[in-house]
């Protein structure tokens, strides 16, 4: 190399550890400030903890064409694409988005939407096939969803690479409805829209219809091979099966069961009975459930005639209900509402989970062990919202019942409103109210 090309390769290679340094201060920097949230902190943290270049997409080799579509055919979210067309994709072209689908690793293995932005970033290498991991390019709403587990939404200068500061995204992870594993992760990419208060939950209301497909298609049938392997002249037709049993218990103290068009409305006691059962997977002997319905000597001999009650009732689903004996324990699982609720809060899909949550547990059950699961699942809503929510969900947890008097969650609300929010007069008057009604009264002389 001669000397006027060797000097500018050894400026510009100065010039880029300049830069790289620059930027690892300047995240240092704000790593500490008071203004920078701490999922993002975190992440850049462990962005820095790998030593990945701000200032470039880490080298990776590139998947050939058939390696793509070999990846793309055996994923199981390729079944249900159609769901994402129609729920997302028309909106991006709309709106100038783009719309990515990765597995459960952060590679990339569908982009549609846009196609001004998708030249645009092309520049940063978000192609289909690249790997968006947080452990390839640092902090970015598809990787750090899929790191944290839960929907979130990266704006421009949160990301850890300089390339994609021009851009924001939302992205949710996508869950086996079965097991609950990780599949994938979509991810809506673009200038401000990408994260606007409505982005978030319209893709978790997205992720909830694929998962809700999958649970469908997964249902279908028995396999073909089954089939085969028991006679190889005859392959059995397809044959769908029941859809699972759910258990309805929040916001009424008459728990409901459905599955299909089988419905049947539980007395008190039985959805009682039931909750503590799901709750409890392990099983619970005789003596324990009694203690759990009843602080009052509930025996057990009125228990075992409850029991015999409460199979009767669970006949009508055609023995997917089971539930065994010493310990008595669901040897099949339920589909509980109160539990769904907290898998939406995990996710931090908690517009989802305001959504699903008509109430608390059997409000008015006095049994020790649903007094305990209420305040369990009351709580942990709480703490959610008050942590992570967005001002417009807290707002409509504040307004819920069990949170109209919380002083706390109004403050909260207040502090998260922009000063010049026409809502902020409302929670000032609320938070007026409470004080008036809680104030007592001054003595009379």
């Amino acid at each position: 190399m001669t000397g006027p090309r060797l000097a500018a390769s050894s400026k510009a290679t100065d010039e880029g550890r300049a830069l790289e340094k620059a930027h690892e201060s300047a995240v240092s920097e704000r790593l500490i400030g008071p203004g920078v949230r701490k999922l993002v902190q975190d992440s850049w943290q462990r962005s820095l903890s790998l030593s990945l270049d701000p200032t470039s997409v880490a080298a990776e080799r590139i998947l050939t064409d058939a390696e793509l579509r070999d990846l793309r055919n055996q994923h199981p979210l390729a079944a249900v694409l159609p769901v994402v067309h129609n729920l997302l994709i028309r909106h991006a072209f709309e709106s100038k988005l783009i719309v990515a689908i990765g597995d459960e690793s952060g590679r990339l293995l569908w982009i549609d939407g846009d196609r001004v932005l998708r030249g645009k970033v092309e520049e940063m290498l978000f192609v289909e096939g690249a790997d968006w991991s947080e452990r390839r390019v640092g902090t970015s709403a598809p990787g750090t969803a899929l790191a944290l587990n839960r929907g979130i939404q990266i704006r421009r200068a949160e990301h850890f690479s300089l390339l994609a500061h021009p851009w924001s995204c939302t992205a949710v992870p996508i869950h086996d409805p079965h097991t609950g594993k990780i599949l994938g992760v979509i991810d809506i990419t673009g200038g401000d829209e990408a994260v606007a208060p409505q982005t978030l939950p319209l893709v978790e209301a997205a992720v909830a219809a694929m998962e809700a497909e999958l649970r469908i298609q997964c249902l279908g049938t028995a396999p073909r091979e089954l089939a085969a392997a028991r006679s190889p002249l005859i392959v059995a037709a397809p044959r769908r099966a029941a859809p699972p049993v759910a258990l309805n218990v929040l916001g009424s103290d008459h728990g409901h069961l459905e599955s299909g068009s089988v419905s049947v409305d539980l007395s008190p006691r039985h959805a009682e009975i039931l909750v503590l059962l799901t709750w409890h997977r392990e099983g619970l002997s005789a003596d324990r459930l009694a203690l759990l319905l009843s602080d009052e000597g509930y025996s057990v001999d009125t228990l075992r005639a409850e029991m015999v009650r409460v199979r009767k009732v669970l006949e009508l689903f055609s023995g997917r209900v089971v539930i065994s004996s010493r310990p008595y324990r669901l040897e099949t699982s339920l589909e509980i509402d109160a539990q769904r609720v907290l898998t939406f809060l995990e996710r931090g899909a908690h517009r989802v989970a305001m959504g699903a949550y008509r109430g608390s547990v059997l409000p008015n059950s006095v049994a020790p062990g649903i007094a305990d699961i209420r305040s369990e699942v009351s709580a942990r809503l709480r703490e959610a919202m008050l942590a992570d929510a967005s001002v417009e969900v807290l707002l409509e947890y504040a307004r819920s019942e069990e949170a109209t008097w919380d002083t706390e969650v109004w403050r909260a609300c207040l502090e998260l409103l922009p000063a010049r929010s026409p809502k902020r007069a409302t929670v000032v008057a609320r938070l007026k109210r409470i004080d008036d009604e809680l104030t007592p009264a001054p003595a009379r002389p």
